[in-house]
């Protein structure tokens, strides 16, 4: 029987208080006192992934090595414990309910009546407890997606207090993450939202062992005693979430609010001495105490909602505290790009990174900024969609081949030089049906990825239909613009880069969903050195 013990994460009172950074905080601690810890995220939308959710809908949506297409919370999973998570670690009510049908239609359930309780809750704590029966890990951190009270997420509280039963105390705690607001008028914070969020919990047989409340103020000794006695709870379980400017600060504030020891305690584990923190520290220190400065240009079509680039903006905090660096990252919307304001728009940024998407709303400015960034020698670096149009706005350009295009954008174009793979031209169904998960990908030696990676073959992230056309292979190797990565099975491009340029990357798969903070991706980096050394080149010839 497997020892492995259950930490369950709620929210209450609102949404987006951080459940998922508080998750991979706790679980960052637990890694660093030598315990084995992943992190499963729960959603209770009936979607079976969020593959076909608008950004805007969502944010980004996070792929895995095993082709998972999964909540943007894994992308932090794996940011603060550089583990791989997989198909596994998210699980939405759509995959459930899914699966019990498939289960009814096939006779399991033959002569029941299929209900919510058993059927569904089983299910729930089946998936629950999959990573936890491996053996592979002490600690398994499941966070619960929504808040408490929502009606989508009862089966996912009534399945905890079933396996709460099951497993028993020692072996489960619950985590209430909740929010102690600020009334300025009264000058004073306020408890009550969270007294009642716990007696919402406690009506579905839920006792909380922990809480942490996220507040813009410091909660006081009195604040404490009085949370901790409404809501049947330690004083010491009382836990504080001040507002930080990082979220990688976060994990220090829980370790100094002993979140980590307090977690421990309760699960019945020795705390193995103090978590193992130091690389961390240092990764803190060389992010708040830059030695220089860059401007960093992001266009793309979802920039209003600054979750859909989310893996892109910490994989450029990652590039930054290894380069000692301020990045400043201005965004910009791809529709309001035009041949007349490109310049007055993008002057002065010392790199721009053209972000990945899907349909053709904003692909011309996208194409434009790509114009501007290649006849100005300024750092550029795009990924997926990114990537294809320098390809296309290349062909356009130099090669001269007008009315280059991708088919997803112009079926009847004559130049396709982006075009739909191969693999996909009988696909039917949207969901989970595009090149997913990491790949191999050769690099030709000498090349800027190569040198910027160390090495010639690598494995990266995918997630698109449409693939550089290889039929025009030949024209993009006798010019500049050389294709200098491939897929060694099926010799897809992978990567293209401009010779005779400071710094000019177009990659097709995603970097940015495997950088972490123990091993920042090294395009990123290298993206970020090469407008570093622009800014030098233009301070010395000032």
């Amino acid at each position: 029987m497997s020892k492995t013990k259950y930490v369950f994460v709620t929210g209450g009172v609102t949404s987006s208080l951080g459940k998922g950074i508080i998750s991979a905080s706790l679980a960052k601690l637990l890694q660093a006192r030598g315990y084995s810890v992943t992190i499963q995220k729960f959603d209770p939308y009936i979607n079976v992934d969020p593959g076909t959710m608008n950004p805007y809908e969502h944010g980004e949506c996070y792929v895995t090595d095993d082709g998972a297409e999964t909540d943007l919370d894994l992308g932090h999973y794996e940011r603060f414990l550089n583990i791989t998570t997989s198909q596994a670690n998210n699980v939405t009510t759509g995959r459930i309910y899914q699966t019990v049908i498939d289960n009814e239609r096939t006779g399991k359930y033959l002569g029941k009546t299929v209900q919510v309780i058993p059927h569904i809750t089983d299910e729930i704590k089946r998936r629950m407890t999959l990573l936890g029966n491996s053996g592979d890990y002490d600690i398994i951190i499941t966070e619960l997606g929504g808040t408490v009270g929502d009606i989508e997420s009862l089966p996912y509280v009534e399945a905890v207090r079933q396996l709460r039963w099951e497993l028993g105390v020692d072996s489960t705690i619950v985590i209430h993450l909740t929010l102690i607001p600020y009334l300025s008028a009264a000058g004073e914070l306020k408890t009550k939202p969270t007294q009642h969020s716990v007696k919402t919990l406690l009506e579905l047989g839920v006792q909380p062992d922990i809480l942490v409340c996220r507040t813009e103020h410091n909660l006081s000794i009195d604040i404490r005693k009085k949370i901790a006695l409404f809501c049947n709870v330690k004083q010491n379980a009382v836990i504080e979430s001040l507002d930080v400017k990082s979220i990688y600060e976060v994990p220090m504030v829980m370790m100094k609010e002993k979140l980590d020891k307090v977690t421990l305690s309760k699960l019945r584990l020795p705390a193995r001495g103090e978590p193992q923190m130091e690389d961390w520290k240092d990764f803190l220190v060389r992010l708040k105490h830059p030695k220089s400065e860059v401007t960093i240009g992001l266009v793309g079509k979802y920039v209003e909602l600054p979750d859909a680039y989310k893996s892109i903006n910490e994989a450029f905090n990652h590039a930054a505290a290894v380069n000692e660096c301020k990045i400043t990252v201005k965004l910009f919307q791809s529709e309001s790009i035009y041949p007349d304001n490109v310049e007055s728009k993008l002057r002065g940024l010392d790199g721009v990174l053209v972000a990945p998407g899907f349909g053709d709303r904003g692909i011309e400015g996208k194409i434009e900024t790509i114009k501007y960034l290649r006849e100005n020698n300024i750092p550029f670096f795009g990924i997926c969609l990114g990537m294809q149009c320098a390809v296309i706005e290349y062909a356009r350009n130099v090669l001269g081949m007008k009315r280059a295009h991708s088919t997803e954008m112009s079926k009847t174009t004559k130049f396709p030089v982006i075009d739909l793979m191969e693999s996909q031209k009988n696909v039917k169904k949207k969901g989970g049906t595009m090149r997913l998960g990491a790949y191999k990908c050769n690099l030709e030696k000498g090349s800027l990825s190569a040198k910027a990676y160390g090495k010639t073959s690598i494995s990266e992230r995918h997630r698109h239909r449409f693939e550089f056309n290889n039929k025009f292979r030949n024209e993009f190797m006798a010019s500049g613009l050389k294709p200098v990565g491939f897929n060694p099975e099926n010799d897809l491009v992978e990567i293209v880069e401009l010779q005779n340029h400071p710094w000019f990357v177009g990659v097709q798969f995603h970097p940015e969903l495997k950088s972490t903070v123990a091993n920042p991706h090294p395009l990123f980096v290298k993206f970020v050195k090469a407008a570093m050394e622009k800014v030098a080149r233009e301070t010395d010839a000032a």
